[in-house]
């Protein structure tokens, strides 16, 4: 009977009124069947189309559902569905348990559209009291639940309440259809003679939507070849060429491509300089791109053959346009170019095939004629006097008055950079310093002088005398190194009147008035040995004063050097305050007894006396024995300096070292060798210092 009813219903409905339908736009809201929550109506249809923004789908529960049960749902019902697709349809009484019935099931739109729709047939067999159903908008999150790839992010996706939004990794930009992700490649430039290019991210999937463009840019005279190495995987269509992405080449010319898919093109020779490589992609596809490597060549030029004694470098077997070498030479040679000498020369590879210049040769290092020695001798260890590449020279002093600083050994060798080099000094000279105070004439020390004595020619060879250009000695000094004559502050002036007693202005003798000679022996004749001399510049000490005597010391610069022999030699500076009581001579051409000056130069032998003691016998006669004084002489007296022997040396013997050195210069007393009166001379070496300072001398 039921199948009768349900037939006379279909009938039936065709002369009923259209469905009802409600139309929703709220994100949130409520549904009923009619006349919930008393039964609802037989023939009635109610249909309620709920839309959200976009962004949003619409979640659907039901909190009450008791409906007529049948078979799929033939005559009461609840359908759920989009525009294209049913969700549910749900019928039945929840306390039936039947699987028709929602239950606790919530329904989900897939997008911004649902449509619920009630249907009754002609009758009930009993009361039913209808559903009451809830929806709301809620987010979709389209980075999780997009179901259309095409409308994914290519890279990173953000989402919000109501949408999404994409964004790119480093290096990337994002397309205009704000979801795929392409790089910016159209100005790569490469300039190398070889190198590597590879799609965006290789090995990894090469970016969408992108435009990508490489320039090999060679000089003219190159020629290009390609080939793509390791992975080659573009995407392809198995019936159209390369419709999606593709590899074009322009080479000069010619137009090659458009290549893609997984076999790579075999090797390219694109016969020019200039190469474009053209790279395209479009919105889709994951493949994983290429590696191409491009090298050039050019002409090649001829083989090269190395110079005798030297090298070339790179040294290979080929050689093209661009190539560069280097030609050196062998330790102690040197490359030789147009009578130029050098350490390396380069020449190119043209792109005529010809080299730019031709190989030079190798030429051995010569360090030339030796400097010759000021004072000493150079002589070759080697035969006919080579000058070449380990040659050996010997520098030696003129001995026994010159002695060599520093080096115990002249030997120089010729160095492969072309200087002659000393172990010790480099290739700086040696210096030949003269030797001090080891006369060639010894006197007899055990025999004592008394009263003064001629002295023996040659015993003291550093002593000078200064005298007029008339010949007339007006007083001594010594010599020191080799151009240098100390002497008495109080022998190069003469004061000049001042109203101030404590101001000193000193009229210094002019270089020109004044002589100095050396091997001198006679005071008035001269021979053979004597060696003549004009005064460059005249250094007075600082603190001279010539009321006192006090810092009673100067020293002459020769214009030019003495020639050292057995009757010229400088005497040595004093290491140290002489012992008390030691003995010294002083020599000179001074008034003797009966005020007589001497033929020959005289000496006398007395011992240093004590400071303390010369004050003492001075201290009478109001005169100042200062610091920088020294006293000698007898008690008894009889034995002393006198007028014109002024600035001579008073000298002692080190017998440790055999030298003689000077210990001071003859400069005031009073009367000449009489009792208590002792000679006070300046002490050299209270004022070494200041020597040292002015003349440079070390010792």
């Amino acid at each position: 009977m039921r199948w009768l009813l349900l037939s006379h219903a279909l009938c039936f409905s065709l002369l009923k009124a259209s469905a009802h339908v409600v139309e929703l736009n709220n994100m949130f809201g409520q549904i009923q069947s009619p006349g919930y929550p008393d039964s609802y109506p037989s023939d009635s249809e109610v249909t309620w189309n709920i839309t959200v923004p976009e962004g949003f789908r619409i979640k659907l529960y039901f909190m009450h559902f008791n409906l007529e049960s049948s078979y799929l749902c033939e005559y009461d019902y609840v359908k759920v569905e989009t525009e294209d697709q049913v969700l549910a349809t749900f019928c039945g009484k929840e306390t039936t348990d039947t699987e028709q019935t929602p239950g606790q099931e919530v329904v989900f739109s897939p997008g911004s559209f649902m449509s619920i729709t009630f249907r009754s047939d002609f009758s009930n067999e009993e009361r039913y009291t209808g559903f009451d159903a809830h929806y709301m908008a809620v987010d979709v999150d389209e980075c999780t639940e997009r179901e259309d790839e095409e409308l994914s992010c290519d890279h990173y996706c953000h989402n919000y309440i109501g949408g999404y939004y994409c964004s790119c990794r480093f290096g990337y930009i994002l397309h205009t259809d704000n979801r795929t992700c392409r790089v910016e490649c159209s100005d790569n430039l490469f300039t190398q003679r070889t190198g590597v290019i590879t799609s965006p991210d290789y090995p990894s999937p090469y970016p969408k939507s992108s435009e990508c463009l490489y320039t090999i840019e060679l000089e003219e005279g190159f020629m290009v070849s390609l080939q793509f190495e390791d992975i080659f995987d573009i995407e392809d269509h198995p019936e159209v060429s390369c419709p999606y992405d593709y590899i074009k080449i322009k080479a000069g010319p010619k137009l090659l491509g458009p290549f893609c898919g997984e076999k790579a093109p075999e090797p390219i020779n694109t016969q020019s300089h200039s190469i474009q490589i053209q790279f395209r992609s479009d919105n889709s596809g994951e493949n994983r791109g290429w590696r191409l490597l491009y090298r050039a060549t050019g002409n090649e030029c001829p083989k090269l053959q190395p110079p005798v004694h030297g090298k070339i470098e790179p040294l290979q077997a080929k050689y093209s346009f661009k190539d560069q070498v280097l030609i050196s030479c062998d330790t102690g040679y040197k490359v030789l170019k147009d009578n130029v000498e050098m350490d390396v020369f380069q020449i190119e590879c043209l792109k005529d095939g010809t080299w730019s210049n031709k190989i030079p040769t190798c030429k051995i290092a010569d360090c030339g004629t030796p400097a010759k020695l000021e004072n000493g001798l150079v002589t070759f260890s080697t035969r006919n006097n080579l000058t070449t590449y380990k040659s050996e020279i010997i520098y030696s002093c003129q001995q026994p008055y010159y002695k060599m600083l520093h080096s115990t050994t002249g030997v120089y060798t010729c160095s492969a950079q072309g200087v002659w080099m000393n172990e010790v000094l480099g290739k700086s000279q040696p210096t030949c310093l003269p030797v001090c105070g080891t006369p060639r004439f010894s006197r007899n020390l055990l025999a004592r002088i008394f009263n003064g004595h001629p002295a023996q020619k040659g015993t003291t060879p550093w002593i000078a005398m200064l005298s007029h250009p008339n010949g007339q000695p007006f007083c001594g000094g010594s010599l020191l190194g080799s151009k240098w004559i100390v002497t008495a502050a109080h022998c190069l002036h003469q004061s000049l009147g001042s109203e101030d007693p404590t101001v000193h202005v000193l009229d210094l003798l002019s270089p020109s008035v004044f002589r100095i000679i050396m091997g001198k022996h006679w005071r008035r004749r001269s021979d053979e040995n004597e060696q003549s001399f004009t005064a460059k510049q005249i250094f007075l000490h600082p603190q001279y004063n010539p009321t006192t005597f006090e810092n009673d010391v100067a020293l002459v610069e020769l214009s030019e050097s003495p020639v050292l022999n057995d009757f010229v030699m400088p005497i040595c500076l004093p290491q140290g305050p002489p012992q008390q009581g030691a003995m010294v001579i002083v020599s000179g051409w001074g008034k003797q007894f009966l005020q007589r000056f001497p033929e020959t130069l005289m000496e006398i032998e007395i011992p240093i006396v004590d400071h303390r003691i010369c004050q003492e016998a001075y201290a009478p006669l109001k005169k100042k024995v200062t610091r920088d004084m020294i006293c000698a002489g007898e008690k008894e007296g009889g034995k002393d300096a006198c007028a014109g022997d002024s600035g001579g040396p008073m000298v002692t013997l080190d017998r440790e070292s055999g030298q003689w050195y000077l210990v001071g210069t003859v400069s005031w007393g009073v009367d000449c060798g009489k009792k208590d009166r002792y000679g006070v001379y300046s002490y050299i070496f209270y004022n070494k210092d200041w020597i040292q300072r002015v003349t440079g001398m070390r010792n």
